[in-house]
């Protein structure tokens, strides 16, 4: 489930260290491991889909930190995932980020496999999606030959990336160039993105951009995005979090697709998640969704998501 961003905590999320449990912390060098578990006995929305129980996710995110004097830090992520091993669509584990950088007073850059800048836009809130989040999602945010660069620049944040080409290599892919932005002023969250890429080495380039805005009322958070793919959809987010208590937060939205060619598709969905007071690590969720799509039935889900 994407949420709403917090334009402070980037720079402080980019090395994985937030929320994350301390294994080693001596001579300048920090070790830091952070889990995300989540199962779902859950039916999606469609024509005739069947009760399962999902896997999404099962991660172990692995963090390291060299002080190394005067401000400047060394960073690595080493990210783990065991989703389709445990559906039983593949064996062992695969690798899902793996890079390394340099930070300096809010400045950080790294290389290696993974987030595109635009991975950061949108303002969606669903658990499960039968839609894309966002244009920038259904292009693809995340790549093998990555050069990123984050700036905190006080009052606005900044992510640049670029996909290498990588041509003749084994990782060939592709290329893209992806920008974002966001900035806050008092309860309000701005931000926009674009995206540049050729999905592969003789196709054609497709831009896309997007625009997002939420406002923080205190008892509730509402959020709306736009994002248009040249020539191909423009999609638009609606959303609306509410929290009832300290322990228990709703969320309702809506996503609609206008594509350049066919019909007009609309998902909305709503989900209760709740959290135990004990240990706020710990949840409990529901959620329900259906499209506006022919002989589509309503689907549902629930489940229990662990993380340290």
């Amino acid at each position: 489930m994407k949420k709403l961003i917090l334009s402070t905590a980037i720079i402080a999320a980019m090395a994985g260290t937030a929320q994350a449990a301390t294994i080693y912390d001596n001579n300048g060098l920090t070790y830091t491991l952070k889990g995300d578990w989540q199962i779902q006995l859950r039916q999606d929305a469609g024509d005739d889909q069947n009760l399962d129980i999902e896997f999404d996710d099962l991660e172990l995110k692995n963090a390291i930190t060299y002080d190394l004097d005067n401000g400047l830090t060394a960073f690595g992520q080493l990210d783990f995932g065991f989703k389709d091993n445990a559906e039983g669509t593949k064996d062992g584990s695969k690798l899902e980020e793996a890079y390394v950088g340099l930070a300096y007073e809010g400045i950080a850059l790294s290389i290696g496999k993974r987030d595109f800048a635009t991975d950061e836009f949108g303002v969606e809130a669903a658990y499960e999606n039968t839609l894309a989040e966002d244009g920038f999602d259904s292009q693809g945010t995340s790549g093998d030959d990555v050069i990123r660069l984050d700036a905190n620049l006080g009052a606005v944040n900044i992510i640049a990336s670029t996909e290498l080409e990588s041509e003749g290599e084994a990782s060939e892919n592709g290329e893209s160039f992806d920008l974002f932005a966001t900035t806050s002023i008092e309860d309000i969250q701005l931000s926009a993105a674009f995206q540049t890429m050729n999905a592969t080495p003789d196709a054609d380039s497709v831009d896309t951009w997007g625009i997002s805005a939420s406002y923080d009322a205190g008892i509730a958070v509402v959020g709306a995005d736009f994002s248009s793919i040249d020539d191909v959809s423009d999609q638009l987010n609606l959303v609306a979090k509410l929290a009832v208590n300290k322990s228990t937060k709703v969320a309702v939205g809506a996503n609609n697709i206008e594509p350049e060619v066919g019909d007009d598709v609309t998902e909305w969905y709503a989900n209760v998640t709740y959290k135990f007071p004990e240990q706020n690590k710990v949840s409990l969720f529901a959620e329900i969704a259906d499209t506006d799509e022919d002989n589509v039935d309503m689907g549902f889900l629930t489940g229990m998501r662990l993380q340290f």
